[in-house]
């Protein structure tokens, strides 16, 4: 039996939510761009790296966490898609309702890039609320008939490739147009737009779709 079951039409989803959710300004982007603005661009990109690694590090611990849990139930299956789906429509209610993200160029110490890689890392994984993200996300695209541990591996790696890709293009631009970057994002309320709608829009597809195999 194949590990993954992950049908088509679910694996393309979650990569245009994915793409979405990764390329919407929000903290994570505007602290990426902040110190890019600051240290330059071999910071910015240390910094995607690390805060890269560190949610790769927070998918795998959900997916481990979801694949425990699920053992013991296969209701739980369906109760952690649906609670999750409601905590994605939460999200989404709630980014409506935050104001837009603004960048300010933040003052840092002197570029360390080890350091940058490893606070960055840190910064990432101490962020409880990166893995119920994912506990709540992945769960949407996944196929109960399928190993929630490899489903949950697949889909978060792939999430962390589109975001390590789109934050990689903040910070180049960043670098290359500098301050206009910050102004073009500043107060960029599409990105709060197209977060929220995200969110919300998860939620309806995972009451859509319900708990039935993805083919």
């Amino acid at each position: 039996m194949d590990p993954l079951l992950i049908g088509g039409s679910a694996l393309t989803a979650f990569a245009l939510a994915s793409l979405v959710l990764a390329a919407s300004p929000g903290p994570g982007v505007m602290y990426i761009v902040a110190r890019t603005l600051s240290q330059g661009r071999s910071a910015g990109l240390v910094s995607v790296a690390g805060v890269a690694a560190g949610n790769l590090a927070n998918a795998l611990a959900a997916s481990i966490g979801l694949a425990a849990l699920f053992a013991v139930s296969s209701l739980a299956f369906d109760i952690v898609r649906y609670s999750g789906a409601a905590y994605l429509v939460f999200l989404g209610v709630r980014a409506l309702r935050r104001p837009s993200a603004t960048i300010t160029a933040e003052r840092f110490a002197a570029p360390d890039l080890p350091r940058i890689f490893r606070d960055a890392v840190v910064v990432a994984l101490l962020n409880p609320k990166t893995t119920l993200f994912f506990a709540a996300f992945l769960p949407q695209f996944m196929n109960p008939r399928g190993s929630t541990v490899a489903q949950g591996i697949a889909l978060g790696a792939l999430f962390v490739l589109i975001a390590l890709v789109t934050d990689g293009i903040y910070v180049l631009a960043a670098g290359a147009l500098g301050q206009r970057i910050a102004r073009t994002t500043r107060n960029a309320r599409w990105g709060r737009w197209a977060s929220a709608g995200s969110f919300i829009g998860l939620g309806v597809y995972a009451a859509v779709s319900g708990s039935r195999p993805q083919r």
